[in-house]
Order: C-alpha cells, then structure tokens, then sequence
C-alpha cells in the first residue's frame, strides 16, 4: 500500500518528489485517513462531501464551470455499482486536494483571473487616478459565513461546533455540559443555555439540540428505571428479563458515546465543517436510537403500572404497529422478555408444576388448599358381609371418617388454581390459555390427587411431541399445547373410568337411588313397610341397615361388586313431631376422593331429593297395587252385601284412574327422563373428549335434567314447584282415599256378616245375637266421593298446567295423563 499511496501523491503534488519531509506528512495523513473508522451501524451519506466540495469550488470560480463538471463526475460515480465506498473515496479526494493546495508555492495560490473579469478592467490605466484598496466582496460567500460576520461585527461569539458537539455528547449521557445543562429543578427535564453576549448559540442550532437533549432524556429514565430494579429484591422474572434486555441496549448505547467521542477528539484540530463529526450529524446518526429510547421508555413507563403476563400483553400490543422498525424492535424485546414465561408454561404444561413466585402467570394457586391424599376405595377396609353396630356400617358402608373430608375434592379441583385472565398474553389467545389452564390442572391432579403411578409415561408421551417454546413460533407452540391438551384429558378419563371405576358408581345411584332395580325397590318395600308406618322415634338405624342387607341379599343387587354394595347405607334424617318413618327414611351413597370431585356434595343432594320423590311414587303403587288386590279378591264378599255393589263399582272405577296416573308418572319419570339422561351421559363418557371440567359439567346436566324434569319444575318466576305441589297434593289424596276404601272394606265385611246371620234366623237357624250396625254407609259413601272428586280436580288442574308448560316432555306427559281428553276442563256453556 505505501507504494501504491506515494505514487498516488507523487501525481497529485508533483513538489513531494523533491521534499522528503513534505512527503512523509503526506503518507502519514492519508494513512491516518485510511485507518479511521466510525461506528459500523452508521453510513456516512455521499451528499455530505460532495457538498462540501461544490461550497470550495463556488468560492474559487464563481461562475459555476467546475461545479458543473464536479457535479457531472459525481453522478457517474454514483451509477458505478462496483464501486462499494464511494463516499470514502470523494472524502478522500477532498483531504488530498486540500493538502495539495496548502503545500503549492505561494506563488500558485494565487486565483486566476477569468476572461470575463479581465474585459471589465479599463484598457487605458489614468496614472493620476490613485487605485482605491480592494474591498472584501460578498460573492460565493455562503449565508452561514455571512451571519458570521454580521455577529463578529455586533461583538456576539458564537459557540464553536467543536463545544457544541462535547456538550451534545454530554447530553446524551444524560449530564450537563459547560453550556448546556439539564435544569436543577425536581420534575423538570428541560434544558438551559449558556446565553449572553459571549457565548451565544443559535435559534436553528437550539432546535438541533433540543432533538439531541431528547436522547439524553430518554436515556435518563431508562436508566433510572434499570437501577431502581437492580435495588429492589422483589422484582418479578418478566421485569428482570426486561430490565436485561434494557441494560444489553444500553451497553450498545454506550459503545455508540465512545466512538463518537473518540471521532470528536480527532477532529479538534480540524475545521468542524469539513470534520467527519458535526452536530447534523451525529442527529443523523443517533436518529435510530431515537427510536429505540422511545420505545424502551414507553416499556419502562408500562412496567410501573403492569407486571407478569399484563406486562408481556403491553409490549405485544405494539407488534401491531405500521413501522418496521418498532415490529422488529417489539418482536426481538418480546422475546427476550417472555423467556420467563415460556419456563413457567413449560413446567406448568407438561409437568403440572407451578413454579411462579412473583405471580406472573395466568395461573394462580391458592397454597392453603394443599393436595389430598387418600387411600383407593379398594383398600378401605370392610364388606358387604362384615357388621358393626352402626348397621351395614363397615359392610355396607363405613364411618364417615373412613372416606375424604366433604367434598374434598371438588374444592381441590375448582379452587385451588384459578385462571386469570388478565395475565394471560395475547399472543396465547383465550382458547389456547383454557387448554393450557386444564392441562396442567389436569396432570397436577393425576399426580397428586390421584395418585397416578403412570403419569411419568404421560410426560414422557407429551417430551415426543412438544419443542421448544418460544415466541418467534407461535404455531409450535400452538401445537403443543393441542397434543399436551389431548394426552392429558384422555390419561384422565382412563383414570377416573378405569382405575376409579367412574361408571359403577354412577351405576349404582342410578340402580339405587333411582329405583332402576325393581326387585331390590320391592324387596325392601316389603320388608320395610311395616316399620316405617310407625313412629319415626321407634326406628333405629341397626333395624334400616340389617332389612338394606336383607334386601340387597334377596335380590339380583347381590351381583354387585363389594365395593358399591359397601357406600350404600340407609339412615334417617332429622324428625320432628309427628313424622312417621316414610317421612325420615332415605338410602345413601358415600364416596370418596378424587371421585367426589364429580359426585359432589350437590350432586349427592340431588339423588337424595330424587330418592325421597321416587320411594314415595313407590309407595303410592304399592299402596294402590295392595288396594286393588283386595277389591278384587273381595268381589265374593261384596255379593252378600248387594246393597253395597254399586258404591264397590265406583271405587274401582276411580282406583283404576288412579293406577293409571301413578303408572304413566312411573313411566315418565323411568323411560323418557332417568333412562334418556343415562343414555346421554354413557354416550359423553365413551367419547372421552375434554377434562374433568368436561366431566363434571356433563353430569350436572344430567341431574339438572332429572331434576327439572322430575319435578316438573316450571322456569316461570313464582311457579317453579307448582306442579311438584300438586304431585303431593295427589299422592296424599291417594293415600286417604285408600285409608277410606280400607274403612269402607271393613264396613262391608261386618254388614255381610250381619246380613248372613239375618239369612241364618230366616232359615231358622240361631248363630246369635244379630250385631247392630256401628257405622254409617251414607258417611263412609261421603268420604270416599269427596276425596275421589278432589283426586280429580288435582290431576285436572295438573293436566291443564302440564299442557302449557314449557317443557316438551312435561306436555307430552300432559298427553299421557288425558289421552281421551278426559281431563279436558269443562265448557262452561
């Protein structure tokens, strides 16, 4: 190169061949040219010597000649794409002219005349005229230097550049320089100039300041905000994350001062105008930084109000935005910043772990609610064939204590992780965040509630599909919580169905508490009827438990697994005064975590309801069927006694109407309710599609509509138990009227008694003394007409709310009871 360099400068100044010494101050400034750099992120712009140049050859030829041509060469320059550094080589270019010209004789620095100023000279020289001094010309001077010496002339000195540049870089360190400074004031980011007479600093190159200051104020806050965070032991991950992203921009920042400074204390012995730094520059360069300042500070201002997931969700809010610059700048902030979450979510999505201290995730959990442990139904102790005396107790089911705290596990499930909504990103989406909240809700309940042995093999199934979760690929991540979603809900449902036995249990309430067992429903009817028509302080549990085992015992519920048969318990509920055992009776259910979670203590409620309505329906047609036998098998009695037929002709007529409303109650309630219901739940459970949510929503549907239906509840404000009320109104008509069919029964036997021994003495045969009638027919007639006229008017006002009712099933029953319209209200007309 140095070679190379020499002969380059042996053509452009002829005189350095035959001086040493000029030509070693030669080689040495080019060669400290060649060697200086700026910073790597900044272009220097092509305009900017060119510039210069046009400004040095307008104030050696005026007329613009070499101008042109100057101009002609650049835009030749500039259409060579070969050539790469193009304004190196013009900023090249102009230092060596520059110093080819300060090295020439003094004799050549002399301009030459042009044509033109040489005809406006007189061609006759008067040597009695004295020649006046020349005066200093304004032309090719430019406005700038103009102003320069209007200033000189009115005693103002400007501020060097030079001062100016150390001070703007001052400023963008956010401290004051020696003419610039930031106000002392609190709360106040201004800054004041060194203004009076002495130093004076223009309007234009004010305003250039103020642009610069901006920087150094930007600066400031982000850097407080970065310090204040380091002192403070309670800052969230997301916020560290953020402040360490903030501190590795800023180091960048200050490499940028440095170098600035380093090209500033290069160009102090230079012209300012004609050095690489000026304060138009450094705005040119700094203008990216710019950007960046604003968009830290608008983080740093959002961080003081927002932490965690709320946090992430502002700055994703400007990924939005039209500007490349901020996208690019917001994608690369988000993910350095959201490593802290995508950790959390890892653990939290295919661990079922949550990890998050300063809670920041979108999952919070409530610690106080800790993970329950409990035994297998199938280890607790006792069968159906051990007794104690609590009855059935450990045989049919134990203590209470032997089984988790109420509903233990619904509680687990549903309090204590919640889902919150308000840290959940934007970029995860609502759906995506439900099935992440279940996921790992779900695997930490395996783990821990369960008690799952074989959740390691789910995790290592969910380790074959997930990747790296990061926010450059959301569709990854999308991926992986589908598959997470997807491994975790169907180990679930294996664990409740299979290893649980979900289905059994909600075979036996069915079975049990809804009667689908007829044979073991009759069987302790048969055997529990007489005790509980007594008074319910002579029940005593040990008697309910012993006739439930003889029951279950004398019926196909003996096929059971002992597991089931062991949760089934009879027992009595709170009396009062009065109440006889049909009133206090009841069977339960009792089971254990985690399968509480889906037979909650609602839900459990809700069979005891159900099993208190249908035992009484069972009831009214065990009473019925018992009535009918007896009219029946009576028919040879009611001979003797003729007068008698008509009224017994009545009463089956009315017995029949009311068999056939119990019956098409019985049907309603078993075929179009309980068994449709079932079918619906079996059919949700075998699709094994969602979580336990899923679940447990599935079997509170079913009981809502069992219950709903059932009770023929009416959605109306004011009539929800209208109907029920009158389903009771008739159940107890039923059973006085059959109270009063037993009088009347009674009556008749006595009467054909009466009327045998009367036949008796007219065949002249004494078999005693003729007993006088004790009762009134016309009374025992009386009682039995009201109540079946009141059965009537009950089932005919059901009917007609039955018809209107908003449920189809509730009309359609309404059908059932009055097919023939025969409840059909009368046509007062």
């Amino acid at each position: 190169m140095p070679s190379s360099l020499e002969a380059l400068i042996y053509t452009l100044v002829p005189t350095s061949q035959t001086q040493e010494t000029l030509r070693r101050e030669l080689v040495s400034r080019c060669q400290g040219i060649l060697s200086s750099y700026g910073p790597s992120n900044l272009e220097r712009d092509l305009s900017q010597p060119v510039e210069s140049i046009e400004r040095r050859l307008l104030s050696k030829d005026p007329g613009g000649v070499d101008t042109l041509k100057f101009t002609n060469l650049v835009s030749r320059l500039s259409k060579q794409s070969v050539i790469s550094k193009q304004t190196e080589i013009v900023s090249f270019l102009s230092a060596m002219s520059r110093t080819s010209s300060s090295s020439r004789p003094p004799t050549s620095l002399s301009r030459p005349t042009t044509s033109q100023s040489k005809s406006r000279q007189p061609s006759i020289r008067t040597p009695t005229l004295p020649v006046p001094p020349p005066l200093p010309s304004a032309a090719g001077k430019s406005k700038a230097e103009l102003l320069k010496e209007w200033r000189r002339s009115k005693g103002q000195t400007p501020i060097s550049e030079v001062q100016l540049l150390r001070d703007a870089i001052y400023l963008l360190q956010g401290i004051s320089g020696t003419y610039i400074k930031f106000s002392q004031e609190e709360n106040d980011d201004r800054i004041v100039f060194l203004d009076d007479p002495d130093h004076t600093v223009s309007a234009s190159t004010k305003v250039l300041i103020h642009r610069l200051a901006e920087l150094g104020y930007l600066y400031r806050r982000v850097d407080s905000f970065v310090r204040e965070r380091e002192a403070v032991n309670t800052v969230g991950m997301i916020e560290q994350s953020l402040c360490h992203y903030l501190q590795s921009q800023l180091n960048d920042y200050y490499r940028l001062i440095a170098v600035l400074e380093t090209q500033l204390n290069a160009a102090t012995t230079e012209d300012s105008n004609e050095s690489g730094l000026s304060l138009k520059r450094l705005d040119v360069w700094v203008n990216e930084w710019r950007l960046r300042m604003r968009m830290m500070s608008v983080c740093v201002e959002g961080a003081k109000e927002a932490h965690g997931g709320a946090l992430v969700n502002l700055i994703h809010s400007y990924t939005e935005n039209g500007d490349p610059f901020v996208r690019t700048f917001t994608h690369q902030l988000l993910e350095g910043v959201s490593r802290p979450f995508f950790t959390t979510l890892h653990k939290w999505l295919f661990s079922g772990e949550l990890y998050d201290p300063f809670s920041e995730f979108f999952v919070s959990v409530d610690s106080s609610i800790g993970p329950s442990h409990h035994s297998h139904p199938s280890s607790l102790p006792g069968g159906i064939g051990d007794h104690s005396d609590v009855g059935f107790g450990s045989g049919v089911l134990g203590d209470a204590d032997d089984f988790g705290s109420k509903d233990a596990g619904i509680k687990l499930w549903e309090s204590k992780y919640q889902f919150k909504e308000t840290m959940l990103p934007l970029f995860v989406g609502g759906a995506s965040g439900k099935k992440i909240f279940s996921t790992g809700r779900s695997l930490n309940f395996i783990r821990y509630s369960c008690h799952d042995s074989e959740w390691v093999s789910t995790r290592e199934k969910m380790n074959e599909f997930h990747g790296s979760l990061q926010y450059s690929d959301i569709s990854g991540l999308e991926r992986s919580i589908d598959s997470a979603y997807r491994l975790a809900s169907d180990r679930l449902f294996e664990v409740f169905i299979a290893k649980f036995k979900l289905l059994d249990h909600l075979s036996a309430l069915r079975n049990y508490l809804l009667l689908g067992y007829g044979d073991f429903a009759d069987q302790l009817m048969e055997t529990l009827g007489p005790s509980l028509s007594k008074s319910a302080n002579t029940l005593y549990r040990h008697n309910l438990t012993a006739t439930l085992e003889s029951a279950i015992r004398s019926s196909n519920a003996q096929r059971d697994s002992p597991d089931v048969l062991r949760r089934l318990d009879a027992r009595m509920l709170e009396y009062s005064h009065g109440e006889i055992g049909w009133d206090v009776f009841t069977l339960e259910y009792k089971v254990d975590a985690p399968i509480d979670t889906v037979l909650d203590n609602l839900a459990l409620e809700g069979y005891l309801k159900l099993f208190r309505h249908l035992w009484q329906m069972k009831r009214i047609e065990k009473t019925l069927d018992r009535g009918w036998m007896r009219v029946t098998s009576g028919a040879k009695t009611f001979i003797r006694a003729p007068d008698l037929e008509p009224e017994w002709h009545k009463i089956r007529i009315q017995m029949a109407e009311m068999v056939h409303f119990i019956r098409q109650l019985e049907a309603y309630c078993r075929l179009e309710v309980i068994e449709c219901s079932w079918a619906v739940l079996i059919d949700f459970l075998n699709k094994r599609e969602g979580d336990l949510d899923s679940i447990i929503e599935a079997h509170r549907t079913y009981m809502e509509r069992l219950l709903k239906k059932i009770f023929l509840w009416n959605p109306r404000t004011g009539k929800e138990e209208l109907v029920l009320n009158m389903v009771k109104d008739a159940f107890a008509t039923i059973l006085m009227y059959r109270e009063a069919t037993d009088n009347f029964y009674n009556f008749t036997l006595s009467e054909a008694a009466r009327h045998d021994q009367l036949a008796d003495i007219e065949r002249g045969v004494y078999t005693g003394k003729v007993p006088e009638s004790t009762q009134n027919a016309s009374d025992l007639t009386a009682r039995l007409h009201e109540y079946g006229t009141l059965f009537k008017d009950k089932i005919q006002m059901m009917v007609q709310h039955l018809q209107v009712h908003p449920d189809l099933d509730c009309r359609f029953l309404a059908i059932r009871l009055s097919f023939s319209d025969y409840y059909k209200k009368p046509d007062r007309r």
